[in-house]
């Protein structure tokens, strides 16, 4: 089989239904076998019932966990359900486009050297989406829609190529960015620390923050891939429950997410850059996780370790001036 989607859930039937069934069209119109995997962490909600429905109109392999393993492993197990020869982790909210497993099995036809993919998505606010009919048709979505990333040029690249905030600003945080093959990821899962990634507490440490992103830096680091610029999802803005650590996400997991690719072979010239780069927040976002300190993840963090890691750069102090213009323009909430 060449293609598996993997999708680790709990508690968001309403959100998997339409996953689920923006999968079924896209497979339909492709007309290929694709294997559909779910992985529910233990739900309470109507996620079987989701899942039970979705069989009835095409083929998906669904297992609960006895316990809620929190998002780390559930990501990993999601994935280690898969026969594919490559991976496509979405999230449960996550919308695959009508034409997009057309076009995603044309790619790795084309390109059989290639061991990963960067599929660019559109973003759709949460509200809209669940204000419509359900489940949601995605024929319906607007073709203007805002892009995850603004590049428009496809075509194939080197991996650490696409470790580039004008590719993705999270450097492949987000699980529905990548499309990957399936015999490396299984072989660099030994990248992951066992604890860490079991460990239940929300973002405490990068294992269980990004752990697609670190096998990623082991198992590509001397990848061909490709980059494709036209969306081939809609990710939902405003669904996320862990919105209240997004500081903590930006400027302390993601700047260590470039850390993690020098380790892997990440060019010098490109760490310096791309490090830069993900500092843009820091001092804001810093004061923030400080003033938010019970609910932000300041608990996982040294502050004074964190500082001197950092202050080399020059976005560790242009920071507040970029926050200030971004406040000017109404980019950032009151």
């Amino acid at each position: 089989m060449k293609l598996s989607v993997c999708i680790p859930t709990f508690n968001r039937a309403g959100h998997l239904t339409n996953c689920l069934e923006a999968l079924r069209v896209s497979r339909e119109r492709a007309g290929i076998e694709v294997e559909v995997c779910v992985s529910d962490n233990a739900s309470t909600d109507g996620t079987r019932a989701a899942v039970e429905a979705a069989q009835k109109r095409m083929p998906v392999t669904y297992r609960r966990n006895d316990s809620n393993l929190g998002i780390a492993r559930n990501i990993v197990d999601a994935a280690g359900m898969a026969s594919g020869e490559f991976v496509w982790i979405l999230g449960d909210d996550d919308l695959v486009l009508p034409h997009a497993l057309a076009t995603l099995s044309g790619l790795i036809d084309a390109n059989p050297r290639a061991d990963y993919f960067f599929v660019n998505a559109s973003e759709v606010d949460s509200a809209r989406v669940m204000a419509a009919p359900q489940p949601f048709d995605t024929a319906t979505l607007p073709a203007n829609l805002p892009r995850f990333s603004s590049l428009t040029s496809s075509g194939p690249v080197k991996f650490h190529e696409l470790v580039d905030p004008r590719v993705s600003f999270d450097f492949l945080l987000g699980i529905f960015l990548s499309v990957f093959r399936r015999s490396k990821w299984v072989a660099n899962l030994d990248a992951l620390d066992p604890d860490a990634v079991s460990d239940l507490r929300t973002f405490a440490h990068f294992d269980n923050s990004a752990p697609h992103l670190k096998v990623f830096a082991k198992a590509f680091a001397h990848s061909d891939a490709y980059l494709q610029a036209e969306p081939l999802t809609a990710c939902l803005k405003g669904a996320r429950a862990w919105s209240p650590m997004y500081p903590f996400i930006k400027s302390v997991r993601i700047v260590e997410a470039v850390d993690e690719y020098r380790k892997n072979g990440l060019p010098l010239g490109r760490w310096l850059r791309c490090k830069n780069a993900a500092l843009d927040t820091f001092l804001p976002d810093l004061a923030n996780m400080f003033v938010h300190r019970d609910r932000s993840g300041w608990a996982y963090i040294d502050p004074l370790k964190l500082v001197a890691g950092n202050c080399i750069f020059p976005n560790f102090y242009l920071s507040p001036l970029y926050y200030a213009a971004r406040k000017l323009k109404g980019m950032v909430p009151a």
